[in-house]
């Protein structure tokens, strides 16, 4: 790893690498990292202060996803001063200092977010001088806060109650497309699912159809592959593992295992687009289990506790996870969950699903690009690490009047764009509580909800649309290999605690993330998942 900010002293440098001394006066000094090679294994090279309003970016190799990974929340902007500050943890978690529309007025942990509009944003101001974020768990209880009047916007109603609001003049249902994947996973690394046949076994037993038909919205898809039939690398010719439970006992009876197997099945109670029914579909594919010989306990786990043991420290032998689209691109879903960078939730990696993977993500020709990905969904039914079950449609509902009213498929809903002709504030319940606000290390959707609001990146959505549009960059560059990105900052971007944007700004929130080594790289679980599914390894990352 190589650290420097020009004109500093060999000894000063020195100690700046040790994490002695903090970043040095903007204006004077510009931040630089940079790795020595590419042979460490990620796939970001440099990231450097150009001037004090352009940063640079250079990559190992080429990525058509590039600038949707810029945009998404996780690589947002945070102010150098606080990041230092805060130590990367502690405060950071809960006191995120960005350049959005909104800033954080108060965190009541346990009850309520209060995000107050921000008077000097650079852009179109809020409607709303204040957003509130509560949570409620039971979709039912979200949806009578909302008949009540006591909020204005409920994500993920059940899907019972679509018809429900749809037929409510007062109420106002706003559909999201089925860019999710549902799917129960198991991890290799944990009996008896170090076992391929089981792994295939339980592929057979789950009827992913009668699943969809009796717990899923009317309009949602059978999964057939891992990728949603709306977006670039879904393969229909790659032919699912049939629903057939005497193929699933033969395979048991093959695989040597002790009969009946005794596991656990483990789920979150969090409504998501992808799983609307958590509890309920948990219990049925139990029972579906149970008739092929797997006696699976289910087990309801705390949200946060759970994506930490799935994700983070795969400690859960079979679980129900699932996936909504940040950006629509296959890397989105491949590279997050079986690149060489993703989470541990299924156990060691599969070195030929990784190849794949990889061989795919940097390939510019779409035609060839389609074929490796055929070649990873064949690999994922064979190897069989999850069963992918379903693609669902979710939506939100708003009190009537409330204008702009939309759902999106890519990024989270803007509170920005709500408005309400009957008061000052726009209340929003959502499912749970945000794990943190420190989202470059976090993965779940209700953080990025409120995220979202506060902190920006280089790049971001448009919303409702989706579209990749320049956000606190206001142009860039690529060069002709697709290696070197280079990145014009906006003029007078000011952050919510008065201070103004600079190159070194981006750079360092970058680094924290990217050098495992850099005092700064803790924020909650130290996992930073999005940015080694983004960008393959960290550098300086520990031997494992």
């Amino acid at each position: 790893m190589r650290l420097a900010l020009r004109t500093v002293p060999l000894a000063l440098l020195v100690l700046i690498v040790m994490g002695l001394i903090v970043a040095p006066v903007v204006g004077q000094d510009l931040l630089s990292v940079s790795a020595e090679n590419c042979d460490y294994g990620g796939e970001l090279l440099s990231i450097e202060a150009l001037d004090e309003m352009t940063v640079k970016i250079t990559l190992c190799f080429p990525d058509g996803a590039f600038l949707s990974k810029v945009a998404f929340v996780p690589m947002a902007i945070q102010p150098s001063e606080h990041l230092e500050a805060t130590g990367g943890g502690g405060d950071l978690l809960n006191t995120p200092i960005g350049t959005g529309p909104y800033m954080l007025e108060t965190w009541d942990l346990g009850n309520e977010i209060v995000l107050s509009r921000f008077e000097d944003y650079w852009g179109e101001p809020a409607y709303e001088p204040t957003a509130v974020y509560r949570w409620i768990a039971e979709a039912s209880t979200r949806l009578v806060e909302l008949q009540s009047g006591n909020a204005d916007a409920i994500n993920n109603p059940a899907v019972g109650d679509f018809e429900v609001i749809k037929n409510d003049p007062n109420l106002r249902f706003v559909e999201r497309e089925a860019a999710t994947i549902f799917y129960v996973g198991m991890n290799r690394n944990i009996p008896p699912f170090d076992n391929q046949l089981v792994r295939q076994a339980v592929a057979h037993a789950i009827d992913r159809q009668r699943i969809v038909d009796n717990f899923f919205p009317a309009g949602s898809n059978v999964a057939t592959d891992f990728i949603p039939p709306i977006i670039f690398g879904h393969t229909p010719e790659v032919e699912p593992f049939p629903y057939d439970p005497e193929r699933a006992r033969e395979l048991l009876a093959e695989s040597g295992v002790e009969l009946p197997i005794q596991t656990t099945i483990s789920y979150r109670d969090v409504v998501r687009p992808y799983l609307p029914t958590p509890g309920l579909i948990a219990v049925d594919i139990q029972a579906q289990l149970a008739e092929v010989g797997i006696e699976a306990e289910v087990v309801q786990i705390e949200s946060g506790a759970f994506i930490e043991a799935t994700v983070s420290n795969g400690t859960e032998p079979m679980f129900l996870l699932g996936w909504t689209m940040d950006y629509p691109d296959p890397t989105n879903f491949f590279d997050t969950h079986f690149g060489t960078g993703a989470g541990a939730q299924f156990g060691d990696k599969f070195p030929e699903l990784e190849a794949a993977i990889a061989a795919g993500g940097r390939t510019p020709d779409p035609e060839e690009r389609l074929a490796h990905y055929a070649e990873a969904n064949t690999l994922l039914r064979d190897l069989a690490p999850m069963v992918p079950v379903g693609h669902a449609i979710s939506g939100m509902a708003y009190q009537a009047d409330i204008l702009n009213a939309h759902a999106v498929a890519v990024g989270q809903e803007s509170m920005a764009l709500l408005e309400d002709p009957d008061d000052d504030n726009m209340v929003y319940i959502q499912n749970a509580e945000p794990i943190s606000l420190y989202c470059a290390d976090e993965s779940d959707g209700e953080s990025f909800a409120v995220c979202e609001q506060i902190l920006q990146g280089l790049m971001g959505f448009e919303v409702p649309s989706g579209e990749i549009v320049p956000q606190l960059a206001e142009s860039y560059e690529v060069s002709d290999d697709g290696l070197e990105w280079t990145f014009h900052l906006r003029e007078g971007v000011t952050f919510h605690d008065g201070s103004t944007l600079d190159a070194n700004d981006v750079v360092l929130s970058w680094a924290v993330q990217w050098d495992a080594s850099h005092p700064l790289h803790t924020g909650n679980t130290t996992t930073f998942v999005y940015f080694t599914s983004f960008f393959t390894s960290f550098l300086n990352a520990p031997e494992s």
